[in-house]
C-alpha cells in the first residue's frame, strides 16, 4: 500500500471517529436537554415531543412507538414512520409477553408489531409503565449501543411521566379526600347534634359512618298541638352520591312532616319525590314514628326498614306495620299504618343494619333477637346510658371483625307511668 493509500485510509479512519464522536456528542446534548426538561418540570407533551425528536434525529431511528400506561389503560404517546391507524390497534394483551429488552421474533403476524424490530419495556417495582416499540435500523447501525442509548432515554421519559401520573393522582386524591371531608362535616350538621331531654321524654341518637360520609340519616321534629315526630332512614349505596341523597331527603322530611301530618300522606310524598330525584334508581328504608303527648298515641310506619323494638309493661315488640320501599315504585301500593296505644313509659329502639349486620370473629350476627334480648335486659336505663352500653356491647362482641357499614342508633323513651 502506496503513502498516499495510508493517509487517505487514516484521513477516512479520523473522519468516521469524529463523527461518531459529534453523534455521541448531539446523543449526550439532548439527554442533557431532556433531563433539564424534567427538572424544569416541562408538561408531558413537552416531554413526548422531545422524546420523538431525540429518537428521529440523534438516533436516527426511521420507526418507533411508545405506549405509556395511564389509568384507563395504554395509550401510543409517541409514533414515527408507521401508519397512524395501525397504533390505534389494541396491543394490550401481547404487552405482557415483553419483560425484558428482546428482538421481536414472535408476533409478526400481527399489523402493528410486525413494523418493529425492537421491544423495550420500562418497569417501575416490577409492573410495566411503558414499552418502547423500534424498527428499521441501518445495516451499518451500531445496533448495541443505539438500543443501550434507547433504552436510557427511555427509561428516563418514561419514569418521569409515572411520577407526573402518580402527582396528578395524589392531587386529585388529596382534593377529593378534602372534599369529602368537608362534605362530611356538612352532612353531620344534618342529623342532630342536640336531642330534647325533659319530663315527658327523652331522645339521644349515635351516627357513626362507615367512610366518612354515610346514607343514613335520624331526625326529631317538635310540632304543634302537643305533637313530635322522630325517623330513622337508610339510603342505599355509599358516598357523596348517598350523602347527597340524604341531604334532599332530609330537607323534604322537615317541609313535608309539618304540612302532612297525616303519615300515610306524608309517606308517599316522600315517595314521589324521592322518585322523581333518582327515577328508581336508588331506594331507602324509612322509620317515621309520630306521637300525641296528649292521647298518648304513637302512629308509625315502617317503609321496609329493621324493625325498632318497643319496651314497654316489661314486654318488647317489633314495629313492622308499614309498605314497601321508598324510591323504587312512583306509587306507593297499600301502606298500613301503625297504632299504639302507651299507657305506661316506653322505650323504642330504632337503628339501620349496620347494627345487626356486624359479625363476631364466628361469623356469627348480632341480629335481631339479640338485639331484642339486649333492650329487654336495658330499657330501664336513661336513652344516653342505654346507647353507649349497646355500642360497647357491640363492640366487644365484634371483636377484631370491622364494622361492615354505618351505625347508626336513635332510641327514644317517653314518660307515661303516673308519678
Amino acid at each position: 500500500m502506496s503513502e498516499l493509500s495510508k493517509i487517505k485510509k487514516e484521513l477516512s479512519q479520523l473522519e468516521k471517529t469524529e463523527r461518531e464522536l459529534n453523534l455521541k456528542q448531539l446523543q449526550i446534548n439532548g439527554l442533557l436537554g431532556i433531563t433539564q426538561a424534567i427538572n424544569n418540570n416541562v408538561s408531558a407533551d413537552g416531554l413526548y415531543e422531545m422524546y420523538a425528536s431525540f429518537v428521529a434525529w440523534e438516533m436516527a431511528v426511521e420507526k418507533v412507538a411508545l405506549l405509556v400506561k395511564e389509568d384507563e389503560g395504554w395509550s401510543c404517546k409517541v409514533h414515527r414512520g408507521i401508519d397512524p391507524e395501525l397504533v390505534k390497534l389494541d396491543i394490550s394483551e401481547k404487552l405482557p409477553n415483553y419483560q425484558r429488552l428482546k428482538n421481536i421474533e414472535e408476533d409478526k403476524d400481527h399489523p402493528l408489531i410486525k413494523e418493529f424490530d425492537v421491544v423495550i419495556p420500562v418497569l417501575h417495582k416490577d409492573s410495566a409503565i411503558a414499552y418502547s416499540f423500534f424498527g428499521g435500523f441501518k445495516k451499518d447501525d451500531d445496533m448495541y449501543s443505539k438500543v443501550k442509548f434507547i433504552t436510557t432515554i427511555t427509561n428516563i421519559i418514561a419514569v418521569a411521566i409515572e411520577n407526573k401520573r402518580l402527582f396528578k393522582r395524589q392531587i386529585r386524591q388529596e382534593r377529593l379526600n378534602r372534599e369529602m371531608e368537608l362534605a362530611g362535616d356538612m352532612q353531620k350538621m344534618l342529623i342532630p347534634d342536640r336531642l330534647p331531654k325533659n319530663d315527658q321524654f327523652e331522645f339521644s341518637g349515635i351516627y357513626k359512618p362507615h367512610l366518612g360520609l354515610g346514607g343514613d340519616y335520624y331526625d326529631f321534629v317538635d310540632l304543634e298541638d302537643n305533637k313530635f315526630a322522630f325517623c330513622i332512614a337508610d339510603i342505599s349505596g355509599k358516598g357523596l352520591a348517598a350523602a347527597l341523597m340524604m341531604s334532599n331527603f332530609q330537607a323534604n322530611f322537615h317541609v313535608l312532616i309539618r304540612r302532612h301530618p297525616n303519615l300515610e300522606e306524608l309517606v308517599r310524598e316522600l315517595n314521589k319525590a324521592l322518585f322523581r330525584l333518582t327515577e328508581g334508581d336508588r331506594f331507602l328504608t324509612f322509620f317515621v314514628g309520630h306521637y300525641c303527648k296528649e292521647m298518648k298515641v304513637l302512629h308509625y310506619i315502617n317503609a321496609g326498614h329493621t324493625p325498632p323494638v318497643l319496651r314497654m309493661n316489661g314486654t318488647t315488640q317489633l314495629l313492622t306495620k308499614g309498605c314497601t320501599i321508598l324510591g323504587s315504585f312512583e306509587d306507593l301500593p297499600v301502606i298500613e299504618t301503625g297504632h299504639l296505644q302507651l299507657d305506661d313509659d316506653a322505650f323504642i329502639v330504632t337503628y339501620t343494619d349496620g347494627l345487626t349486620d356486624v359479625q363476631n370473629e364466628k361469623e356469627e350476627y348480632f341480629d335481631e333477637k339479640l338485639l331484642e334480648n339486649f333492650v329487654q335486659e336495658n330499657g330501664n336505663q336513661s336513652c344516653d346510658d342505654f346507647n353507649k352500653k349497646l355500642y360497647d356491647h357491640i363492640d366487644q362482641f365484634r371483636g377484631e371483625q370491622p364494622f361492615p357499614d354505618d351505625f347508626t342508633l336513635l332510641t327514644g323513651k317517653i314518660f307515661n307511668s303516673k308519678k
